[in-house]
């Protein structure tokens, strides 16, 4: 049973939310304020965590912050729930490692959509059980690992996947639409600025890694490619 994190401080919609959820078959812990929700969701490491961004304490956007640059939480997928919609508040919220935002009032049918669509995100976007190797580089699908020179490069479930969906056809260029389609299984939900949003939190990582190569390459009002130096 997946075990869900909800850190929001309105006591209806935590019962709006633990009620729904615990019908798809969710187990759901709560948290009313951000410095709770970050120490509980450290020391329980839930599947899934939902995170309000306006709360007490730490804001929603610290919390994430904050566990995005913890190793043993950065892993974990985090919907934001937020009563503001404006498309820059969604790409900040991206931008700092959220997997997918959600706008207040919403229904308990979408959200269950959207936890569901993430989870499985998070659990591999498409079966394989292919190792890709381009020199010092290795990426392993069953594992969700990827290696330079034998050390680990952490990414996020759906980073990984678009690594490894762009390595598996090198210098194939993907449109934005076609990325969407293979990692987001077409969500209509999810926007195509989306993708360039985890394209960049993809290469900036990357470019942490002592000597490893720039090989995502952006083709202006196209899309990406994976381009391994020879």
């Amino acid at each position: 049973m997946k075990r869900i994190l909800l850190i929001e401080d309105d006591p209806d919609i935590q019962d709006l939310v633990r009620y729904n959820l615990a019908r798809e078959g969710y187990t759901v812990q709560t948290c009313s304020d951000g410095t709770t929700g970050l120490r509980s969701a450290r020391n329980d490491r839930p599947d899934l965590i939902l995170l309000d961004v306006m709360l007490p304490g730490l804001t929603g956007n610290e919390v994430c912050r904050k566990l995005k640059a913890d190793l043993t939480t950065e892993a974990i997928p985090i919907i934001f729930l937020t009563a503001r919609s404006d498309e820059i508040d969604k790409m900040i919220g991206f931008e700092i490692g959220a997997d997918d935002y959600v706008s207040k009032p919403f229904s308990p049918r979408e959200l269950a959509a959207r936890v569901k669509a993430v989870l499985r995100r998070s659990q591999g976007a498409f079966a394989s059980d292919t190792v890709l190797s381009f020199g010092d580089l290795q990426i392993d699908y069953e594992k969700r690992l990827v290696l330079f020179r034998r050390t680990p490069v952490l990414l996020s479930a759906i980073e990984f996947s678009i690594f490894f969906l762009l390595a598996s056809a090198p210098n194939r260029v993907f449109t934005r639409d076609q990325v969407l389609d293979r990692v987001w299984k077409g969500e209509s939900f999810v926007s195509p600025r989306t993708v360039d949003v985890h394209i960049r939190r993809l290469r900036a990582k990357i470019e942490e890694v002592p000597q490893f190569p720039p090989c995502i390459c952006t083709l202006r009002g196209v899309g990406y490619k994976f381009a391994w130096p020879s």
